[in-house]
């Protein structure tokens, strides 16, 4: 699977720092909980495969960069007997993660801790038997070094799992030239570096891991809730790609946003793919 190189991108999916960078943090987490209730489903693919690959139980998960925290939430509801550490730089973020772990009747099990990983791993996300960094690693500005803190993190035996984007999500699979648009975007994001990452396997090995596995994870939805996370994702790639993006497709993105008939037309599902690498400590 061909990998972009890896420099800190644009798009920053479940990425603590987004609140920093947005006038409206709030917006973005509103976008990640849209893509976690339609595309989320490959977490239960991803954490039942985790739990077939544990040598033991985990008792304590370590969550990085954990957003809105439904990589949290579902670990601790995954691995009944844990209990989880959400790690983000977001406040806001954070505040979400307590709120979702409420609502999903977990909130005992999954405590918070504000920190920015660029400047330190927390003593508070260490001994842990799972590590979990969900579209976090690409983020941070020496992720070599994160991921040899993981390693010392962890309990010997313990996983690390890296979950990335394996491309934007698409929406507008109702019509030719709106798919077009949509392709010419991502080509444009991507010459960019939105959402760029690199094959992680060698510096997961280099940071002393074990056993790396690869594995990637599909996902589409249709329901009248595309119609809401299409209107929301297009909307953050105009407003925060106006520089990367063609005149002609700048209109052409207007021109969409602006008629809800159309938009309702062409965004008829969407479709999303995770790549996930998983790997031990000896």
């Amino acid at each position: 699977m061909e990998r972009m190189p890896h420099h800190r991108s644009h798009l920053r999916s479940q990425a603590a720092d987004h609140a920093h960078e947005h006038a409206r943090p709030e917006a973005l987490a509103d976008l990640l909980d849209r893509d976690a209730a339609l595309l989320g489903g490959y977490l239960g693919d991803a954490t039942g495969w985790i739990q077939a690959e544990s040598a033991r139980e985990p008792e304590r998960i370590v969550d990085l960069g954990a957003g809105t925290g439904s990589g949290g939430v579902a670990l601790a509801e995954r691995f009944e007997r844990a209990t989880v550490v959400a790690v983000d730089r977001s406040a806001a973020m954070l505040e979400r993660v307590r709120a979702s772990a409420a609502e999903h009747n977990v909130a005992a099990r999954v405590g918070t801790v504000q920190a920015d990983l660029d400047e330190a791993w927390p003593d508070a996300a260490s001994g842990a038997d799972l590590v979990w960094a969900s579209s976090s690693l690409h983020e941070v500005g020496d992720p070599d070094r994160v991921l040899a803190d993981a390693h010392s993190a962890l309990r010997p035996g313990g996983l690390l799992a890296v979950i990335e984007m394996d491309g934007l999500p698409r929406f507008l699979t109702g019509d030719p030239e709106a798919a077009a648009l949509e392709t010419r975007c991502h080509a444009s994001l991507a010459d960019a570096g939105w959402n760029a990452y690199p094959d992680w396997a060698p510096h997961v090995r280099q940071a002393g891991f074990a056993d790396v596995r690869e594995r990637r994870f599909g996902a589409q939805a249709a329901s009248v809730d595309v119609l809401d996370y299409a209107r929301a994702t297009l909307t953050h790639i105009r407003t925060s790609a106006a520089v990367q993006l063609s005149a002609e497709d700048r209109t052409a993105l207007d021109a969409l946003l602006g008629n809800e008939a159309e938009l309702a037309r062409v965004a008829t599902r969407v479709r999303g793919a995770r790549v996930a690498w998983l790997a031990r400590r000896r």
